[in-house]
């Protein structure tokens, strides 16, 4: 299964470094200037757009279109810029990787691992596997109804239902997998309604045992059409921490708002906990705030600290894999605090992240981290 990138830039030097780069992950790669570039995405889906920011107004052009004509695959876009003042900007105006000129080969492999591994996270969520089962459905605070279910994915559905739904409502979905007669109650939003009754469904708050069992089954039906999982991101250092969110140094930070999962690994231990990211920092690392909205990712998150505060000295292996390219549900990151819980100094800049120049943020995370230490001492 091949992916194919749109490189739009001028920049010879550019070109002539990303090119070869580009192919080395297994991306097909077609190069134009930025009118051409318009055209193409609206006759072709690409895994990849990457713009020269040489010309702002040009290329975010380029970038809005991209995200308007890969829904609802979603295209993973990098920004090409010299001026490393103008990161906010770019990212507000939709880019997902930064690399900044001059590029250098070094660079852009350590960026475009993790672009790639978004790539082919994105490509196995939106994999839907044909099915004709019957599921009855409940809309909240409504009556049930009978429906058809037309496919599967590992965050998604796609139902026929006795009566039209409505975008955005909640719904229940109950259905038995095919060849396992696993019993699935799924809570889901509606993403999109047809008046005939078609629905497309993803799924919110979906317990982890429930992930799995769709992640193996479609993996099962579907094994021949896949591409492989994605590689985690080895290479990092964990440097801050606390029952929020934690700051991770790597080479390869993944997009802000994309779902990653942490995994820490010593001797014969492991474990687990999701986040979103909330600041990436190009080449350099990325804030995380650790998903809380349930009990169960609350313990996750608990295990993971303790895992760490009980093994002083030890370095455990940390890996970071993506999980979707947007966080899915923001709920899962909204928790009241409790009145007797202190300050959350690390979250509390992780949301505040946006107004700060890389520079600002990283010196507001070492008095946080200094003042730790003298408290701790």
């Amino acid at each position: 299964m091949t992916f194919q990138s749109l490189l739009v830039c001028k920049d010879e030097q550019a070109t002539a470094v990303l090119t070869p780069v580009l192919a080395g992950f297994g991306l097909g790669v077609q190069c134009c200037g930025y009118p051409d570039a318009l055209c193409r995405l609206t006759e072709q889906k690409f895994d990849a757009v990457i713009v020269d920011y040489d010309d702002p107004h040009s290329a975010a052009l380029v970038l809005q279109n991209a995200y308007q004509s890969s829904a609802p695959h979603k295209t993973v876009t990098v920004a090409l810029l010299g001026d490393r003042a103008k990161v906010r900007h770019v990212f507000g105006a939709g880019a997902n990787f930064v690399l900044y000129k001059p590029i250098s080969q070094p660079q852009a492999e350590a960026s475009l691992r993790a672009a790639m591994a978004l790539m082919k996270r994105e490509r196995r969520r939106s994999f839907r596997v044909p099915v004709q089962l019957p599921v009855r459905l409940r809309v909240e605070n409504g009556a049930e109804m009978e429906g058809i279910l037309l496919d599967l994915s590992e965050d998604g559905l796609d139902v026929l239902a006795a009566q039209p739904l409505c975008p955005a409502a909640i719904i229940s979905a109950h259905f038995a997998l095919p060849d396992q007669g696993t019993e699935m109650d799924i809570r889901g939003e509606v993403a999109w309604a047809n008046p005939n009754g078609e629905s497309g469904v993803r799924y919110i708050d979906l317990p982890d045992n429930l992930r799995q069992t769709l992640k193996a089954w479609v993996v099962t039906n579907a094994a021949e059409f896949l591409p492989e999982d994605p590689e985690p991101v080895s290479e990092c250092k964990l440097t801050d921490l606390s029952l929020g969110g934690c700051y991770v140094e790597t080479e390869s930070p993944f997009p802000e708002r994309s779902g990653i999962v942490l995994c820490l690994r010593v001797e014969d231990m492991e474990v687990q906990a999701e986040g979103m990211v909330r600041v990436m920092h190009p080449e350099f690392g990325m804030g995380i705030q650790f998903a809380s909205g349930t009990a169960e990712q609350r313990e996750h998150v608990g295990s993971f600290i303790n895992f760490l505060t009980s093994r002083p000295g030890t370095l455990p292996q940390l890996l970071i894999t993506p999980r979707a390219l947007a966080a899915v549900n923001d709920q899962d990151y909204r928790r009241s605090k409790a009145s007797d819980e202190p300050e959350d100094l690390l979250l509390g800049l992780l949301n505040r992240a946006d107004s700060l120049t890389q520079e600002d943020f990283l010196q507001e995370l070492r008095q946080q981290r200094s003042s730790e230490e003298v408290a701790s001492s």
